[in-house]
């Protein structure tokens, strides 16, 4: 190849020119090469320093002719032509020689424009976990057509026979750190939208997310739905479960469809929001709904049992609830979990 570069480097801008060209890049594309063995070859076959930037992942490569990374300061660009995949630009190649562009160099470009184009679309973009926020934003939004969904996954590097599952989070980590951990290994993407980190991943294991990190964990096939359902299942997150699915909340997932003014207006969320006032009563209350059990709630309270059932006598007197009865527990644990909902 190095050999046939050389010649190259030194033919004539004619039509025999033209065709060694393009035969230089289809003998690339059928080895299969990746982008950086791409920019080598461009590189050597200019004889001056060639660039690939893909505009999704910010991922920039820079090779002089000598085939190593170029440690030169970027010079202007003689010559760039941009990357399009489905008629979409994606990126950009350049050369940067110094002096008039070469004879060869518009159609050098324009094969390895090409080249890169399918290269990304065989690998995918580069192996990285943070991705671009818009390309996300397209693959989860319900006004997404399938075709613009379809193609912001491909250029994220997810497969079209994988399934896509979203995972809504509220981290003090990085991103790419909860989705390497719950996502170790396939494909996995993550991107923050607004206050909420996006994690798109192939498998998501529960088990695995860090401590401090919030989930809601979307069940639906379609990433947009999965979206959705992400989002609330992260509002019924609390400190002593931080990771919902919500394929697991079952009935209580009604719950986030509630206006918020509807759930504000009732009496028994009311009463929950003046207990807020009182983190105590409010943590016991919250263990006991966890158990269902009055034995339990002391052991996870750290109370002996005759504390707790004192403390939840007199938290059943303000909320106007029998505790002790199974109906007034179920009303206690809708009405706590709608609280939590509130402004989640």
């Amino acid at each position: 190849m190095e050999a046939l570069a050389a010649r190259l480097s030194h033919l004539d801008p004619h039509v025999q020119g033209v065709v060694r060209v393009v035969a230089f890049y289809d003998t690339l594309m059928r080895r299969r090469v990746d982008l950086p063995a791409l920019a080598r070859a461009s590189a050597g076959l200019a004889e001056c320093v060639a660039g690939i930037r893909l505009s999704g992942t910010g991922r920039i490569i820079r090779t002089a002719p000598d085939g190593r990374e170029a440690s030169v300061p970027p010079a202007a660009a003689s010559t760039t032509v941009p990357i399009l995949l489905d008629e979409e630009e994606i990126g950009t190649v350049w050369l940067e020689r110094p002096g008039p562009p070469g004879p060869l160099d518009e159609v050098l470009l324009d094969r390895l424009a090409i080249a890169a184009g399918a290269v990304v679309e065989r690998y995918g973009p580069a192996r990285t976990t943070m991705a671009d926020p818009a390309l996300v934003e397209l693959v989860i939004s319900a006004d997404s057509d399938e075709a613009a969904r379809a193609r912001a996954l491909r250029l994220l590097g997810f497969a079209a026979d994988l399934p896509v599952r979203v995972v809504a989070v509220r981290s003090p980590l990085p991103l790419d750190r909860v989705g390497g951990l719950i996502c170790p290994a396939r494909p996995v993407k993550a991107a923050p939208l607004a206050e909420v980190g996006v994690i798109l991943a192939t498998t998501v294991d529960p088990a695995r997310f860090p401590a401090g990190v919030r989930a809601g964990i979307g069940s639906a096939e379609s990433p947009d739905r999965s979206w959705w359902e992400a989002r609330a299942a992260l509002r019924f997150t609390t400190a002593r479960q931080p990771v919902v699915h919500y394929g697991g909340l079952g009935a209580l997932a009604l719950l986030a469809q509630v206006p918020q003014e509807a759930a504000r207006d009732n009496a028994d969320v009311a009463a929950i929001a003046r207990m807020a006032d009182a983190p105590g009563d409010l943590e016991t209350l919250e263990a006991y709904c966890a158990t269902g059990s009055l034995r339990r709630a002391a052991d996870v309270l750290h109370l002996h049992h005759s504390s707790v059932a004192r403390r939840l006598e007199q938290i059943g007197k303000a909320l106007g609830i029998e505790l002790t009865e199974p109906t007034g527990l179920v009303r206690a644990r809708i009405a706590l979990t709608a609280w939590r909902l509130l402004d989640g």
